[in-house]
């Protein structure tokens, strides 16, 4: 399996440089490093005091790798899945937070495990995950992947400002999906007549 640190420099690499969308709840980006981590974290890497877009984009890459395996990885407790899990639940942590814990726990609620969906990882989701992923851990894998591509579906349906991010301008599959298939095997990769299908009810 994928070192920490090499799955978080693939998330770096993934995130991109500065960004400053206004459709983005996130705010001002560098590497997937949003703004308001940066202020929670008090990193005012200028030095003037308070924490501002000219901190944002004198992060490092080291520094964006630091922040993710310490506050998305370590502190989330997503070491203790298994292990198959963790390059996509490590991604979507940085994308989504909490939500990519709630995302799993509902999987595993619909698996028939009596679970609390509380955003963190505990014995009772630990213990869940370490069954459902046997006898095929892969299996489990796919259909957490599965069930993220929904939620960004899902997102997509309610906010007609996040549809460019399920979509692309010219009418393809967009990052999100794209980022959700990356740790999907093939097999369950939509074709492009199925992702039209399925926005074809987007304006």
């Amino acid at each position: 399996m994928q070192a920490v640190r090499q799955i978080a420099n693939e998330i770096v690499a993934r995130e991109g440089g500065f960004v400053d969308d206004p459709d983005d709840p996130g705010g001002a980006t560098k590497f997937g490093v949003t703004i308001h981590t940066m202020r929670k974290l008090g990193l005012d890497l200028t030095g003037d005091g308070i924490v501002t877009k000219a901190d944002v984009r004198s992060l490092t890459s080291r520094q964006a790798v630091d922040i993710f395996v310490q506050h998305y990885f370590e502190k989330p407790n997503i070491s203790h899945l298994p292990e198959v899990l963790h390059a996509s639940m490590f991604d979507m942590y940085v994308n989504a937070g909490a939500q990519a814990v709630r995302i799993l726990q509902n999987l595993l609620r619909d698996m028939r495990f009596d679970i609390s969906v509380d955003g963190m990882i505990g014995p009772q989701t630990v213990k869940a995950c370490n069954r459902a992923g046997q006898p095929d851990p892969v299996a489990l894998r796919d259909a957490y992947g599965v069930a993220r591509r929904n939620y960004y579906f899902r997102l997509a349906d309610r906010r007609v400002a996040s549809r460019k991010y399920a979509r692309t301008r010219a009418g393809g599959k967009g990052g999100w999906i794209k980022r959700a298939e990356e740790f999907l095997s093939p097999r369950y990769h939509m074709t492009a007549a199925e992702f039209q299908r399925r926005v074809a009810g987007w304006a």
